[in-house]
């Protein structure tokens, strides 16, 4: 089957989000299966479907640092998504595509990751359930939902880390934990710029070579029908109350 490629873009915390499922809902009447590559403008924190926003975020601290909110659709925890630290993914694709097993299919995609990171001349494992690490270390996280069988998963890559402001835009018990959360943080997660000095646009190019190896493909944009899908979701859901605080 042959997949679309969306090249490289920033959007805001919502219209992520809403791309995601408006290509969902296209895949779904039988659209081509997508990747696309994608980093926060501005930077922003995504929860999980299952998390409070209020109890997990500093809203305050958002609002004050210009930092946007979403809801994601999969699950798992609070992440910061740094306009600089970091680049995104999202795969798109039917789930007949990839294993049944949850495991199997995130070291599939995952691998797509790992093979990137080779092309930086960066070695990389799966660490089950979901995460790529560099020895004891993280350096990507990735989260997947299947729905309508329709299968997306999302991911980020860490070009860099900002461990300070990441902990002064969610919500930690005390200034005395949050150091120590902090320490931890420095501890377990790493980046590509503690292995290689290069720019993002050479990250970016070593994950789309990764994830498009031994596949057709061709590079294209948003339809009409998905972008006007896309404002509406915007209004409709993830700049919504509704949404985004509704646990």
């Amino acid at each position: 089957m042959r997949w679309r490629v969306i090249p490289f873009d920033y959007h805001n915390a919502a219209k992520n989000m809403a791309i995601d499922e408006a290509i969902m809902e296209s895949v779904k009447a039988g659209g081509k299966p997508t990747i696309r590559f994608y980093g926060w403008f501005p930077s922003a924190v995504s929860i999980g479907y299952f998390q409070s926003m209020d109890q997990v975020v500093n809203l305050k601290k958002c609002e004050e640092l210009g930092v946007g909110i979403v809801r994601r659709r999969t699950g798992g925890g609070s992440v910061y998504h740094s306009n600089s630290g970091e680049i995104t993914y999202s795969l798109i694709a039917p789930e007949e595509m990839f294993p049944k097993n949850i495991i199997e299919s995130y070291r599939e995609i995952c691998g797509y990751v790992i093979k990137g990171l080779k092309n930086l001349g960066i070695e990389s494992e799966f660490k089950p359930i979901n995460d790529i690490g560099i020895g004891h270390k993280k350096i990507s996280g990735n989260a997947q939902t299947r729905r309508n069988g329709i299968l997306l998963q999302h991911g980020t890559i860490l070009y860099d880390v900002h461990v300070g402001k990441m902990f002064a835009v969610l919500n930690v018990p005390s200034e005395k934990i949050k150091d120590k959360l902090i320490k931890s943080v420095q501890e377990r997660v790493t980046r590509i710029l503690d292995f290689e000095c290069v720019g993002k646009e050479q990250v970016y190019e070593a994950l789309l070579k990764g994830f498009v190896e031994h596949k057709e493909f061709d590079f294209g944009d948003l339809t009409n029908e998905e972008e006007k899908r896309i404002e509406e979701l915007i209004e409709s859901k993830y700049k919504s109350k509704k949404w985004n605080f509704m646990k």
